[in-house]
């Protein structure tokens, strides 16, 4: 790096505050050892840094963001109060940053405590936007009559939080404990307004419309309990409530294309945004001890959501239909486990889950018009579509010592799923269970060697598929299972070591493979059918002295997918079929070095690097090969050095310098809206942050 550039652009503030540190007088130089280690120390860290390089991805969530100036600003205060016993507590972290936080502690061991904390969070939004909608941020937005390039516009939401805590000891082994957060959220983020539908026909006419969705909303969580902690019985009980409001309660879209008559996109305005809600929820917990090798733990709880947000007047009317939702889920949750040892050489461990989703929303004729537009079949009914869900889950797994230093692991878990609702735009079944056996093998193969060999096989299966239809009542889209409810049988192989070949050096080695084969509706070769995944990973860490040690690791993960599928009818009354072979590789690797080359003297070195990549193999049967989607691949690498100098007791300073790299050919966010906003991303974004900070300290 130019030494001059340092000179120049790095804040002369900082030198001077090098000097005054410098210059300050020693904290004491009779210091005593055993003071040191019983009284809480309180540091101090501040001073500034710049930021090489405009960027989108290295400041999303920090706002280092533009090239320039930062300050550094940390603390950390611990006092304590000797003759009453309590405890100050107060840390800032990146309080020179946007994404600071803060927490102030005050407590008393054994009897009481509480703290307020606040944080502050940004998100910018990664990708440039071009654009002439106006309005941005607010719940009024122009979008223009015919489409204009217009002007970069930042969109980005920020939370600002602030909590609250108290507990108190209370007699008999109890302790209370209450806590409450507000979350506030504002900004913009991407969002739009659109048509598939259009002028009737094969090929439907219409467009999407860049229209940002103000964010103006406040997230409350609230809750208390009352604990019990004995010599065999533990206990846990209380409530857990959160409310949601939306102070923006429709999206109001002046402007826009007329295409399309009333099924244009301009036709669709008031939009309306997310809804208020809410929750509340009590539960139970606890475990208790039967023996000193057998526990048993149970949790009970019952939540009711619901979302009686009024409707807009001017955005819904619809005969039959109340002034809100009266959406309402009743949840309903048990779950309890053993573990125990019966016999010096058997454990086991059990465990059940129940959970039943009851929606119990009204379904009512929010559309009376669905079965006149059918102009494509489509498979819309007009009416509300609750989803209830029943889980039912449970696992057994006993572990047996056998000669040699052996040990075998056998379990069986079961997943059962019941599903509410009907079938919409894709096929739907309503019950699936899915039954996995696992066996393992376990060995120390020597003092400095162990190892571990496992296969696991599953089995998912279900229900009979239910037939769509369209709003007419024709059938409709039922060639394809859903991943998530085709059957499917799946095999896995997992491998696993550790080494210690030197008492300096500890090496961890991970292998499985899993194979998938799906099953298909029947009368239908379309949809996934088979799939795998490898994934590698190296762990080693070497300690070459007292004072220098060091970690590396290694992973690479693959997962591939087989699937065939076809296109809506062509304007030549053809359907073009297609296969796609989809991978997804992952190669990441990283080390860490850090050392104490004097007593004075800390140094560290962290070096990260990803590669990813998405490939489609996509082809089409038909003739001519068109279509093809091209492959998307994505490095980051991230180098970050630091350098810690005590220039005495309690004083010194800090130099740290991060390098970041982020490159893509990601070429699905390169889209253009029809009003002619465009968004774009830098592909290759590489910057450096360079910081100088000094940091007190005191007992």
């Amino acid at each position: 790096m130019n030494i001059r550039i340092l000179k120049d652009k790095f804040p002369q503030s900082i030198i001077a505050v090098t000097l005054v540190l410098i210059n300050a007088p020693a904290w004491s130089s009779d210091h005593d050892p055993i003071k040191e280690l019983t009284k809480p120390k309180s540091t101090v860290n501040f001073g500034a840094g710049y930021l090489f390089n405009d960027n989108a991805r290295f400041g999303q969530y920090t706002g280092l963001r533009n090239e320039g100036p930062y300050g550094i600003f940390n603390v950390d205060i611990v006092r304590r109060n000797d003759e009453t016993g309590t405890w100050l507590k107060l840390l800032g972290r990146n309080l020179g940053l946007q994404n600071r936080d803060v927490r102030f502690e005050h407590n008393k061991q054994g009897n009481w405590g509480y703290f307020i904390d606040y944080s502050q969070t940004p998100r910018y939004e990664p990708f440039t936007v071009n654009t002439a909608v106006t309005g941005i941020g607010t719940a009024d937005v122009h979008v223009p009559t015919s489409p204009t390039s217009g002007d970069p516009a930042q969109l980005k939401t920020e939370r600002q939080s602030i909590g609250f805590g108290y507990n108190k000891f209370l007699p008999g082994n109890l302790e209370f404990q209450l806590h409450f957060r507000n979350e506030d959220k504002d900004g913009a983020r991407l969002f739009g307004r659109g048509n598939r539908l259009g002028a009737p026909g094969p090929r439907a006419v219409g467009g999407f419309e860049f229209i940002p969705e103000p964010i103006n909303s406040t997230i409350r969580q609230f809750g208390a309990s009352l604990d019990y902690v004995g010599k065999q019985l533990q206990l846990s009980g209380g409530y857990y409530g959160t409310m949601y409001n939306n102070k923006n309660s429709v999206l109001n879209v002046t402007g826009g294309s007329d295409v399309g008559g009333i099924y244009a996109p301009s036709a669709f305005s008031p939009i309306a945004l997310a809804p208020d809600n809410q929750s509340h929820q009590a539960f139970l917990a606890g475990g208790y001890n039967f023996t000193p090798s057998t526990r048993g733990t149970f949790k009970a709880a019952y939540t009711r959501a619901t979302q009686t947000d009024s409707f807009s007047p001017t955005l819904f009317s619809a005969p039959g239909v109340g002034a809100n939702l009266g959406g309402r889920i009743d949840t309903a949750l048990l779950q309890a486990g053993l573990t125990a040892r019966p016999l010096a050489k058997l454990s086991i461990n059990t465990n059940f889950r129940f959970e039943d989703r009851d929606d119990k929303t009204p379904v009512l004729l929010y559309n009376p018009m669905a079965t006149l537009l059918d102009l494509n079949g489509n498979s819309w009914h007009g009416f509300n579509n609750p989803r209830s869900f029943r889980t039912i889950t449970s696992k057994f797994e006993a572990s047996y010592a056998l000669p040699k230093d052996f040990r075998l692991i056998g379990s069986i878990d079961h997943d059962h799923r019941d599903r509410g609702g009907f079938a919409t735009n894709t096929s739907h079944r309503h019950r699936t269970d899915e039954i996995s056996y696992r066996a393992e093998l376990r060995r120390s193969l020597s003092e400095t060697i162990t190892g571990t060999i496992a296969y696991i096989h599953s089995d998912r299966f279900g229900s009979s598929f239910f037939t769509n239809t369209t709003g007419t009542g024709d059938p409709f889209f039922n060639l394809i299972a859903p991943f998530n409810l085709a059957d499917r049988a799946r095999d896995k192989i997992r491998l696993m070591a550790n080494w210690d070949p030197i008492e300096s050096l500890s090496l961890q080695l991970a292998i499985d493979e899993s194979r998938d084969n799906y099953g298909h509706r029947a009368g239908s070769d379309l949809g996934l059918r088979k799939g795998s995944a490898r994934n590698y990973s190296l762990d080693a860490t070497y300690t070459f002295s007292e004072a220098w040690q060091a970690t590396a690791w290694f992973s690479r993960n693959e997962t591939h997918i087989d699937q065939t599928s076809r296109n809506p009818i062509t304007d030549n009354g053809f359907r073009e079929v297609w296969n796609a072979n989809l991978q997804d590789i992952g190669t990441s690797f990283g080390l860490d070095i850090n050392g104490k080359p004097t007593d004075k003297l800390e140094t560290g070195a962290s070096l990260l690097y990803s590669d990813f990549t998405n490939k489609f193999n996509q082809k089409v049967i038909l003739d001519p090969q068109i279509n093809t989607v091209p492959n998307i691949s994505t490095q980051y690498g991230s180098l970050r050095l630091h350098a810690k100098y005590e220039m005495r007791k309690n004083l010194g300073l800090r130099l740290d310098y991060i390098l970041d790299h982020f490159k893509t050919n990601e070429w699905t966010w390169n889209w253009r809206y029809t009003d002619g906003t465009k968004l774009t991303q830098d592909t290759n974004q590489m910057v450096s942050f360079v910081f100088l900070s000094a940091f007190y300290s005191w007992q």
